[in-house]
């Protein structure tokens, strides 16, 4: 007779998974609480306390590390020593091995203390798994439910499992366990009071919420993945309302405009093309910001994304159905709203997960061979200091400050003009600092908008002042920057020549 070794937590499926494999003639062992759940089932089962002669210990601590447990999997059966040792030693081999380990994630996500954390630590349910795992020629080992279906489908159709099933089987085994485990690295370096910020060794858990038609381009495949233990914002996690798939590139946009309008605590609204604000604005309500940032650049602004930083209400929506748009993000949207946008049947709307909360993890990056991880760019300035004869009055002040938290941002080099808290001009990702200005100004006139009176922030230092006397042909009155070049004085110098102030953050901005 054969045997399969069934401890699960996850009792999903399992009644009706044990009771076909009676019926096709295998022997069912189980620890204690699934081996309750299957008699209670009408379903006999051999303990495994029954098996190796010995109890549970330990409040359960200690159940299956026995070898008559893990000889049975471990097993190799075309060697004719391992079966002699299996034979003098009492054992019987065991085929199949159904495992789903202790809810460590659960118990975390409902608040537990650590005492009960620590206990939803599995250490030998992570045994058998590996163990069958490696023995995966002769053992097919089922860590997810779903495949329940898949192995007794084999065994009715082929009377055995094939070799390849088995192979995907131990696949999916090991990416289990390592995702086991790497959320618990990660939630005791928390709960550790350790918050190791950049350990010699590190693994980042991914689960696969679901497949993108393709990735930037139709060539190239992607999928989208969660990670599960974070609780934070989450763009990859959001609620898509209504509207068609969400590609790769809307969730990069969707990310771009969010981190973006959460940097206001007045109504705001961001519009995204490309990774990158086309317009940008603070109101006393989001239909107002929406129209101001809309005409920063109404041209780039169409099939863009528009994020908002609080409910979207009907008026604003009957508003956004007169742009073709691809995706609109908020973090609620009034029933009525939901209504309007709904004659917009391809449109993406996206409710956003914890957006009250701040993001979590660190910025990761894929570099051939490897990664690079840093910290997410959540300062705004180091200090405000005026480096010129000329203050910036209290309104300029506010306006280069609503310039700063634009142009942090927009790629570098990048520069943002602005007046009365909404975008003028914008300047994304030129190899030349005064080219984005120019770039900036372009935009502006190009839409008729009013550059008198404006402010400039530039994301990094200015490396000559040539951006400065170009600015000031436009009558740009103040300008925010880091400082740090070594040309500062000769920048300050031109400022104070065309009256322009200027403060220095001593932080700078890059985005690449």
């Amino acid at each position: 007779m054969k045997r399969a070794l069934i401890s699960v937590s996850d009792k999903t499926g399992i009644v009706e998974f044990a009771k076909e494999l009676v019926n096709l003639g295998y022997e069912i062992v189980s620890s204690s609480g699934t081996a309750k759940h299957l008699r209670e089932n009408g379903i006999e089962v051999v303990e495994v306390s029954q098996i190796i002669g010995f109890p549970e210990i330990l409040d359960g601590r200690v159940k299956t590390l026995h070898p008559k447990i893990h000889g049975g999997i471990l097993a190799v059966r075309d060697n004719p020593n391992h079966m002699k040792q299996l034979q003098e030693n009492g054992i019987t081999p065991i085929d199949i091995v159904a495992i789903n380990l202790y809810p460590f994630e659960k118990t975390v996500k409902k608040g537990s203390d650590l005492d009960e954390i620590i206990e939803n630590i599995d250490i030998g349910g992570p045994a058998m798994v590996r163990a069958s795992a490696k023995n995966y020629k002769y053992v097919a080992i089922i860590t997810d439910p779903k495949d329940y279906n898949v192995v007794i489908q084999e065994l009715k159709t082929k009377g055995d499992i094939s070799l390849d099933t088995k192979k995907i089987l131990s696949l999916k085994a090991f990416r289990h366990t390592a995702i086991y485990d790497s959320i618990i690295s990660h939630v005791l370096n928390e709960k550790f009071g350790i918050n190791e910020d950049f350990p010699s060794e590190l693994t980042v858990p991914m689960r696969k919420k679901s497949p993108l038609r393709y990735g930037e381009n139709p060539h190239q495949k992607a999928s989208l993945y969660i990670n599960p233990v974070e609780e934070g914002l989450s763009v990859a996690d959001s609620e898509i309302l209504q509207g068609k798939e969400m590609s790769y590139n809307n969730y990069l946009d969707v990310e771009a405009s969010l981190l973006l309008v959460k940097e206001f605590e007045n109504p705001a609204c961001v519009i995204v093309k490309h990774n990158n604000p086309c317009g940008v604005a603070e109101s006393d309500n989001i239909l107002n910001a929406y129209k101001l940032a809309l005409q920063t650049d109404p041209k780039s602004a169409f099939g863009g994304i528009v994020a908002f930083n609080r409910e979207l209400d009907e008026e604003t929506a009957q508003t956004l159905t007169q742009l073709f748009l691809e995706v609109v993000v908020a973090p609620s949207f009034s029933k009525e709203a939901l209504e309007v946008l709904k004659s917009k049947k391809n449109l993406r709307v996206v409710k956003v997960k914890n957006f009250e909360k701040d993001t979590e993890g660190k910025d990761l990056k894929r570099l051939s061979g490897g990664y690079l991880i840093q910290d997410r760019d959540k300062g705004l300035y180091e200090t405000l200091e005026v480096v010129t004869q000329r203050k910036p009055s209290e309104k300029e002040l506010e306006d280069l400050l609503f310039a700063l938290k634009v142009v942090k941002h927009v790629k570098s080099n990048a520069v943002v003009i602005a007046k009365d808290r909404r975008s003028v001009g914008i300047g994304v990702g030129q190899t030349s600092r005064v080219d984005s200005l120019e770039t900036a100004v372009k935009k502006a006139k190009e839409f008729g908008l009013e550059l008198e009176g404006s402010v400039l922030a530039s994301e990094a230092f200015f490396p000559f002042r040539d951006s400065i006397d170009f600015a000031s042909k436009y009558g740009i009155k103040a300008v925010i920057q880091p400082g740090g070049s070594i040309r500062d004085n000769e920048v300050i110098k031109a400022c104070n020549e065309h009256g322009i102030a200027m403060i220095f953050t001593k932080m700078r901005h890059f985005k690449h």
